[in-house]
Parts: structure tokens; sequence; C-alpha cells
């Protein structure tokens, strides 16, 4: 039977490609880990490969846990059904209903950037901040806002849904862009995911190479590797510029695969100067605490309250 206050916090990481999960203890240590493969455009195949991670951890960690979600897309306050997942099966399904009755438990469920976030702002590298923006760089692109330790979400459920703006200031051969998934042209994940990144190379060199390749290439000297991530810095910086003057936060910490890209922890702050509207225009950038564990430990803590 389910506890009001079990001895264990579990995160699930749904993803597109993937369901990682993690059981906490109340202290944040893990107690258990699995990951299993995402079942593709099925909705109940993908309730019941949670069911199965969730009793997985709860074997390995020898107890009960309360469950919270990270998802694509987030949850309509309005209608409480999926609304802008690019796991699309899921949209307009009432998931967090069908996941208590499947789970037979109340569940949480937040925006898998929003996670990411929660995660570096509770016990990572934003946790002596006020205001953290957290970013996801990677297959897409999104954003987080945790303010004293709280996510802000919104009346609509899309705090922080920084992808799906525009590129700012953008420039004569920059717009309109690129059309996003979402329908709209130039959104910011169209400029700095890892996809985009290596579209943009591809259409400047001809060459048909991954995000991470192109930066391993950049550290060997190549120079058209290496302009390419210097155009994708300057994007990325006038993007989080925009955040700057929009919630002013104390700290932005950066996630997904391109977070690893050494150098854009020395260009960022730089490039975004010009555009901050403040006579103190300095920004602290800081790498993930938890990497890849972030979002299934954000997860987690939705229930940290």
């Amino acid at each position: 039977m389910y506890q009001s206050k079990p001895p264990f916090r579990i995160g699930i990481d749904l993803g597109g490609t993937k369901i990682a999960g993690i059981a906490l203890d109340r202290e944040g240590v893990p107690r258990g880990e699995h990951r299993i493969a995402s079942p593709q455009h099925d909705y109940d195949a993908t309730l019941a490969a949670i069911g199965h991670v969730v009793a997985g951890l709860e074997a390995d960690a020898g107890g009960p846990g309360s469950v919270g979600i990270g998802m694509p897309g987030s949850l309509s306050p309005a209608t409480g059904l999926v609304q802008n997942a690019n796991s699309t099966w899921l949209n307009g399904r009432p998931l967090k209903t069908d996941l208590a009755t499947h789970l037979g438990r109340p569940v949480r469920l937040a925006n898998d950037a929003n996670c990411f976030a929660l995660s570096e702002a509770t016990d990572g590298a934003g946790a002596d901040a006020s205001i953290v923006f957290g970013v996801i760089l990677g297959t897409g692109c999104g954003g987080g806002i945790v303010i004293n330790g709280r996510l802000v979400d919104g009346p609509r459920g899309i705090g922080g849904e920084w992808g799906h703006n525009p590129l700012p200031w953008a420039r004569p051969d920059e717009f309109p862009g690129q059309t996003c998934w979402c329908g709209r042209p130039g959104c910011m994940e169209t400029w700095v995911s890892g996809p985009a990144l290596a579209a943009d190379h591809g259409r400047v060199t001809g060459q048909n190479l991954t995000a991470a390749g192109i930066a391993e290439l950049a550290v060997t000297g190549n120079a058209d590797a290496q302009a390419t991530l210097a155009r994708h810095a300057d994007r990325l910086a006038r993007g989080l510029a925009h955040v700057i003057n929009l919630i002013d936060p104390h700290v932005i910490v950066l996630g997904g695969g391109l977070s690893q890209i050494a150098s854009l922890y020395g260009a960022l702050p730089d490039r975004m100067t010009p555009y901050i509207l403040a006579d103190h225009r300095s920004v602290d950038i800081r790498r993930p605490r938890w990497g890849d564990a972030s979002g299934v430990r954000g997860a987690a803590w939705l229930w940290n309250a």
C-alpha cells in the first residue's frame, strides 16, 4: 500500500528514446537505477514501461517511493492533458491521471527541462543561488526557472519555455530562419540545439557531421569547425541575454549534450554583455553537477516539498 511519506523518492525521465529511473533516499543518495528503451508511438505501452521501471526501482531500494516524472512538453493546467510534447503520441492524453491509476498512487509531472533546473537548483551547480535558469541543449532546446527552490511554471504550464521563442536580434541572413517542429520559423531550438548546430555546419561547409564531431574537430584547430562553434555561441549568447533581461537569474546552468563543449563557458559571458540592459553585466554560467542524471534526479525532487 502506498505511504503518504514513503522512504524513497523515485524519479523517471520519460525521453523519446529511453526511460530512465532513479530511487533517492531522503538525503538524495541513489538506492537504485534503471533504464529501458521507450516504446515508440504507443501510449499504453509507455504507461506499462513506466510501471515496470518503478517496480524495479522499488525492488532495488527495498521499499515504496513517491513518483515524479520529467516529460517532454507539459500538462495544460486548463485541461490536465499533455501539450507541446515532441513525443507526439503523448499529446492530448491525461498522462497524470492514467499514471496515478496505473501505479496506484499520486504522481507529479513536470517538463524535462524544468526537472533539470530543479535538480541543479536543489543540490547541484546552482544550489547556492536564489534564481536559477536551467538550459537544455541537446536534441531539442528548453529551459526551466527555479526561484527559492521552487519551479516557476505559470498558469499555462509553459514557464521557462525558452526554446520556442525566436532568436533575438536576428541578422538579415538569420531571418526568418528554419521552420521548427512546432510550426513556427526561427525558434531558438532551430539555432542552438545539437541538430541545429550540425545543420548550420552543413549549410556553410557542405560537411555532414554531428555536433559532437564538430566539437572534436574544433579542438584540433580546424577553422571551419571553430567558426561553426563561434556562430553557435553568438546565437546562444543572444538568446541567453534575452533571458537575463526578462528574469535576471543569479546563475545559468547548461545541460544536455552541448553543455560538454568546454569553449562555451569562456565564450558566452563576453558575447552576452552587449545585449544585457544593466550597468553590471557579468553573468555566471556553470556546468551541471549531475550531468545526464540531472533530469531524473529533478523528477524525484518534485516531491521535495
